[in-house]
């Protein structure tokens, strides 16, 4: 008897990690910081929206609509998290304490920002490479946004020209919290 109840506790945590997705055990560094944050510890359970950002786009005004959702949905369990890229056109040229200081006193940003990365195929960052082969989608702007379901698998993408407040992606985020 001892046997059996010690195999089902083994299988039941191998099933646990078999399906755990690899794709939040990234560690980033906090924009203009040294602290490193692990995604699957930080945010285990949550409904993830991912976001490269940039300063000085056409869509930067974004920020204002992601961060109401943050605060609107965050008790529900959305984390936003903003990854700075200078990809496209060279629209995120400051270093990371202009950028900290521009999403803080412009947007009066709370969502968790991080490094300074690079997100376009061929040069992108592991995880946003991960994102894209799963959802067949490079960012090929600014503010492409990648949403993760609580099982910290990929559920879908939205494009740069898709407004915070878009009804596709508030239907896909109200959908996810309530999963």
């Amino acid at each position: 008897m001892k046997k059996s109840i010690g195999v089902f506790i083994l299988l039941a945590a191998t099933l646990t990690i078999a399906n755990d997705s690899p794709l939040l055990d990234q560690n980033f560094r906090r924009l203009a910081s040294d602290e490193v944050v692990n995604l699957h510890d930080s945010y285990a359970g949550k409904v993830i929206l991912v976001v490269n950002t940039a300063s000085k786009c056409g869509n930067t005004p974004q920020y204002e609509g992601l961060e109401k959702l943050y605060q609107e949905y965050q008790d529900e369990g959305l984390v936003v998290l903003g990854f700075p890229s200078n990809d496209f056109l060279g629209q995120e040229p400051g270093t990371e304490e202009q950028i900290q200081d521009f999403c803080r006193l412009t947007y009066s940003i709370k969502f968790p920002m991080f490094e300074k990365v690079s997100v376009k195929k061929g040069d992108a960052h592991p995880f946003f490479a991960w994102l894209a082969e799963a959802s067949g989608t490079y960012p090929t702007w600014n503010f492409h946004k990648y949403l993760i379901g609580r099982d910290g698998n990929l559920v879908t993408e939205f494009s740069p020209r898709t407004q915070p407040y878009d009804e596709s992606l508030l239907a896909a985020i109200k959908t996810e919290l309530n999963h």
